[in-house]
């Protein structure tokens, strides 16, 4: 039976001209005032084959930390390791503005791209993606602003995230530099992408796929993060589990190690990014690609999170 091996060599980014690794690193998490510390996590990234590094300007409100604090934070690492941010991939994401909460206005995307710049201390961002989409913004205007920041060098490529097919489409339309990934939310838990056109839509228009929460928010870590009541979402995470822990000792490796696996193994080249800040946890993820599958194994660990089997 043919099987689904999964490659650690680099991927393209979309039409991008970037080579990235097989999975990114985010940083929603990345937070202090260490900066050792916080550079300590980015070398553990780069140990374990990891080049791709995914923030935000609206990392930081969560931590209890300031707007943009993630950014900021990683700015300091560039300065304190100059040769750092030449070793990475670097995207960031904006249009999510605090109370409104969302703003893809040609003024405030202009703004928001030049304020992570600043932060982050560097001169452009090899992706930047709206991070959510502004449902009061026609998707002209927001691609003539993107198609101006491309020009000026400020960004080198384009990105959505969490938007679905249609206002991709409709994005995509209008802009001249065209898209180079999507960004939904995608784990073994959360298999919407699989069924509402999101991953099909990529793969026709060959754009990559970023998978956020691909431990779908810890619940397929290590423990029982969701104790008391047994209810049909904690009944689906132990079925769940129980089929990844079991692939995952024919494997020898962890049961994160096989969640993001079963997400790299779709055709669309799907990338997983991590979200852990243990630097364990950072060097483990990399055990995803020691994981193979045949179909038979990937579709019993569908049906264990669908909690029937497929038509």
């Amino acid at each position: 039976m043919t099987e689904l091996f999964l490659s650690p060599e680099p991927r393209a980014l979309g039409n991008s001209g970037l080579s990235v690794s097989p999975l990114a690193w985010g940083m929603w998490r990345f937070a202090g005032d260490d900066v050792a510390l916080a550079q300590a996590k980015c070398e553990a990234a780069l140990a374990a084959g990891i080049k791709f590094f995914d923030t935000a300007d609206i990392y930081g409100p969560d931590n209890d930390e300031p707007f943009g604090a993630s950014e900021a934070l990683l700015g300091r690492v560039f300065k304190a390791s100059p040769g750092l941010r030449d070793r990475i991939v670097l995207a960031s994401k904006g249009g999510i503005r605090m109370g409104v909460p969302y703003d893809s206005s040609p003024a405030y995307l202009r703004a928001a791209v030049e304020a992570s710049l600043t932060r982050l201390g560097i001169e452009r961002l090899d992706l930047w993606q709206i991070h959510r989409p502004d449902m009061l913004a026609h998707p002209a205007e927001t691609a003539a602003t993107l198609d101006a920041l491309v020009a000026e060098g400020k960004i080198a490529s384009i990105g959505v995230s969490n938007h679905t097919p249609q206002q991709t489409s409709a994005l995509a339309r209008h802009l001249k530099s065209g898209l180079v990934s999507v960004q939904p939310e995608f784990s073994v838990l959360h298999t919407a992408p699989l069924f509402d056109g999101t991953l099909d839509w990529a793969m026709k228009h060959g754009l990559a796929v970023l998978a956020w929460s691909p431990l779908a928010q810890g619940r397929l870590g290590d423990g029982d993060p969701r104790p008391g009541r047994r209810s049909a979402e904690t009944l689906q995470t132990a079925r769940v589990k129980t089929a990844l822990q079991a692939h995952a000792d024919r494997h020898g490796v962890g049961i994160a190690a096989v969640a993001y696996a079963w997400l790299m193994a779709h055709p669309a080249g799907v990338i997983p990014i991590i979200g852990t800040q243990n630097p364990a946890r950072i060097a483990e993820a990399g055990d995803a690609c020691k994981v193979s599958f045949d179909r038979a194994e990937w579709y019993a660990i569908l049906t264990a999170s669908l909690g029937e089997n497929l038509p």
